[in-house]
């Protein structure tokens, strides 16, 4: 029998947290089971009290206070030793879970956890996803049979889009995180309600479909406003001016080091920076893979939007049971008195 969950995932304050709680209330709402998997063990207090909670199994405090790590290496160190005490993971699941139940996993914020270490990915193993089709299944969490059908969820703030060489370092993120993952992927562009003065929502729209066009458009605005002498400056007062490098590409200033990224004239104006968001943006352009949904928490309907995408990924509706309309329910209705 499988079962279907869904991790949230994503940086460190994307809203992680917020959204499993958010998500957690519209399934009681919709009147759906919901089993709720808290695998963060730096969370400090949550809103909705956990079904199954790694903190009382190992915390990243005791960790760091016995083993003298910092942050990042403790919460390394929490998911390993998860790994290697897996039935405190596979047991309620196995035995408290149905196939009608949505598993919702927090995941910690630790951006290594999604593109360095492949700790990850043994946890999707083990959890048997892809509910059989996939590799690993039921071999790799030591022939439990447990089955789960997941769907990675990362969330990324927003606010991001403001400024977009941050957004293309976020989305080559949420890449790296998909591929190292290896399941069915949705990637939100969680607080969208921070961002409602900011940008339009014909604007924002556009960051939903990542393409190398939206950096070329970034580096063309800030090029119209020059700074006092017609170029943008980011030099302090006072400080001796440097000539602005010609375009990537032209054969104009063949004088030695104009070429060189590392070379101040190049360093300065920021024009390293724009090659590296170029790169980066033709990088992400190329595997085309990333795009992104619209979320903000506070809005039922935009909760249950990104639910039923999750519910299409992992195919949770075509394992249910179908239920008999209530116009075929039998009823049983006492003949009437011939005397009245």
């Amino acid at each position: 029998m499988s079962k279907f969950g869904v991790m949230v995932m994503g940086p460190a304050g994307a809203g992680k947290t917020t959204f499993c709680s958010a998500l957690l209330q519209h399934l009681q709402h919709s009147r759906r089971s919901s089993y709720y998997v808290n695998l963060d063990p730096a969370a400090t207090s949550l809103p909705t009290e956990p079904d199954l909670d790694i903190r009382d199994l190992i915390t990243l405090e005791d960790v760091m206070e016995e083993l003298s790590l910092g942050p990042n290496g403790g919460l390394i160190y929490c998911l390993e030793f998860l790994l290697q005490n897996l039935d405190f993971l596979t047991g309620p699941l196995d035995t408290d879970v149905d196939e009608s139940t949505l598993i919702v996993i927090d995941m910690p914020g630790q951006i290594e956890l999604y593109t360095h270490v492949p700790v990850l990915p043994e946890l999707v193993r083990a959890m048997g996803a892809g509910g059989g089709g996939g590799g690993g299944g039921a071999g790799a969490s030591g022939g439990s049979g447990l089955e789960v059908r997941l769907c990675a969820c990362w969330l990324m703030e927003a606010t991001f889009v403001v400024d977009k060489a941050k957004f293309f370092a976020g989305t080559l993120a949420a890449m790296s995180a998909m591929v190292m993952v290896e399941c069915p992927h949705l990637n939100v562009l969680s607080k969208c309600d921070l961002v409602k003065g900011l940008i339009s929502r014909r604007e924002l729209k556009r960051f939903g479909r990542v393409e190398i066009g939206l950096i070329d458009e970034g580096d063309e605005d800030r090029d119209a406003a020059p700074g006092p002498s017609g170029a943008v400056s980011i030099l302090p007062p006072g400080a001796p001016s440097i000539a602005r490098p010609p375009p990537v590409g032209s054969n104009e200033g063949n004088a030695e080091g104009e070429e060189d990224p590392a070379h101040p004239s190049n360093m300065m104006p920021g024009t390293s920076f724009k090659r590296l968001n170029r790169a980066v943006a033709q990088l992400i352009d190329d595997f085309s893979m990333v795009s992104f949904l619209q979320l903000d928490v506070q809005d039922e309907d935009s909760v249950g939007a990104i639910l039923s995408y999750v519910d299409d990924a992992i195919q949770y509706h075509e394992a249910q049971e179908p239920r008999e309309p209530m116009d075929e329910m039998e009823y049983d209705f006492k003949d009437p008195d011939p005397d009245v």
